[in-house]
Parts: C-alpha cells; structure tokens; sequence
C-alpha cells in the first residue's frame, strides 16, 4: 500500500470494492465514502503541492519508507532477536506493559493471536510503521472480534479447527506486538535473514512468517 493508497484508500475502496481487495482478496463491505479525514488530508496536500511547499514525489518515498522499511523493520528485528535469544524472547514476553505501553504475545502451534482496535486504530508505530488502510477498516474492526476465523480465512490463513484463535484489542494505554511461530528450516539463519522473513501482517497475527525461498542460504 503506498500513499496514494493511504490518502485517498477509503474512497478508492469505497468506490470500486478494490483497495482491500487488491491486496488481501477481500470481498466484504467497506464504508460508503471517504472520511471527512481523507477528504481534509487530500485538500491539504493538494494545497501544499499547487504551491510548491511539498514535492509529492518526494513525500511518497518518506511516507513510503516510513510504511514498509524503517517501521516494519524494528519490529522484524526484534521477533528476530526473541527467535534467536531465549532470554531476550523471555524479557520480551514478560516485559512491564504499564512501563512499556506493549505487550508481547506468541504464537504456539496450538494458539493463534490477532491484533485489532475496535475503537480507533491504535496501532504500535514504533515498531510496525504506519498502520496499514484495511486495519483502521470499519469491517476489520468488528469482524475480527465477531469471525477472526473468517477474516484470516480472507488473508490466506486457514488455520486447523484445534488452534485457538485470540484477539487482542488495542487501546490508547497498550498496544500489541505478535511474536510468530519461527518457520521450520531457519536454524542456520542470521539474524539480519530472519528479520528479512518477518513481515508486519505477521507481527499484527493475519499471517504466517514462511520458510526461505527455495534456494536461500540456510
């Protein structure tokens, strides 16, 4: 999602079925028309550009970077370290929330977590980035406390009836990172190559981390 698709997503989606779609193959409902927040942000940028105060190009890569690279990336490195370091993933998951406003959950082969805020989009920025358009979603928010199953289901986890399925709603106090299963074949991986395999769908719980791409040093 870049941020073309982050300011103007809500009406695009809106519109045409499509933003969520395009990127999770979900097929449900999204909001009518676009926010009164999108609507400003668009105007607000179209200003700035029409006079010269902001390069769009620009703008994009840092939105862009901020989305996918540097946000995503702390995040990835620390399940990365927790795989890596036992007493670090035990700090981890134990860790003061009170003190640090997150908490750490892990995924088991029996035990599934997803993160939702149902009433906003709280969302731990400091370790994940931008939060993506589909997790503010009006449909993600109610449908992953009412059917997580259905909603995984739309992101291409089917998950066996004998894993429990956990949802973890966010507030303004205390956010949530997941802690994913480490993929099968990563032994001999660094860990710079396993942060490389973690993604922020899978820290946020509506996806898997996978094994290397066949082929990979391991």
């Amino acid at each position: 999602m870049t941020r073309r698709g982050f300011v103007a997503g809500a009406g695009a989606a809106a519109t045409s079925g499509q933003g969520h779609a395009a990127e999770h193959k979900h097929d449900h409902d999204h909001q009518a028309v676009p926010s009164d927040l999108t609507l400003r942000v668009k105007a607000l940028e179209s200003l700035l550009v029409e006079k010269g105060l902001v390069d769009r190009a620009a703008l994009d890569a840092l939105v862009d970077s901020y989305e996918h690279k540097v946000g995503p990336r702390n995040g990835a490195r620390v399940v990365a370290k927790a795989w890596a370091d036992p007493a670090y993933k035990q700090r981890l998951l134990t860790f003061d929330p009170v003190a640090s406003h997150l908490i750490a959950v892990e995924n088991t082969p029996r035990l599934h977590h997803v993160v939702v805020c149902t009433l906003c989009s709280c969302y731990p920025w400091s370790v994940l980035g931008l939060p993506p358009v589909w997790y503010k979603s009006a449909p993600y928010r109610s449908r992953a406390v009412i059917d997580p199953r259905g909603v995984l289901r739309e992101f291409g986890l089917d998950l066996p009836a004998d894993v429990e399925v956990r949802v973890w709603d966010s507030t303004a106090e205390i956010r949530y990172l997941v802690l994913p299963e480490r993929p099968a074949g990563t032994e001999k991986l660094t860990e710079d190559q396993l942060a490389a395999l973690v993604t922020r769908d899978a820290m946020v719980g509506v996806a898997k981390v996978t094994q290397p791409a066949a082929g990979a040093k391991a």
